[in-house]
């Protein structure tokens, strides 16, 4: 299975648990409409902010969906600057 359709299935499930079961709001307000995609991209994508992850705190079992989500959005960013440096490399 390539990056891709890894990450495509981790949003997949991501999207539909947060959707099922949304995390709350954190801190105090104005907070942004809750998107189960964009906030599992925002779990998901090491680098990126999109003010979900920080608005939205799950609790109980989503706590553990969000440390997997965020820690497999690690591993396939490593991945991909491991691969990007080989490329590189050739050249």
């Amino acid at each position: 299975m390539n990056n891709a359709r890894v990450q495509d299935a981790l949003v997949l499930i991501g999207s539909l648990l947060f959707g099922t079961w949304p995390p709350a709001p954190v801190g105090g307000g104005p907070y942004p409409r809750f998107q189960p995609v964009i906030y599992t991209l925002d779990l998901l994508l090491p680098l990126v902010d999109l003010s979900q992850e920080r608005a939205y705190g799950p609790s109980g079992a989503m706590q553990w969906v969000a440390i997997v989500l965020v820690g497999s959005g690690w591993l396939l960013a490593t991945t991909v600057a491991a691969g990007a440096g080989r490329i590189l490399r050739r050249t």
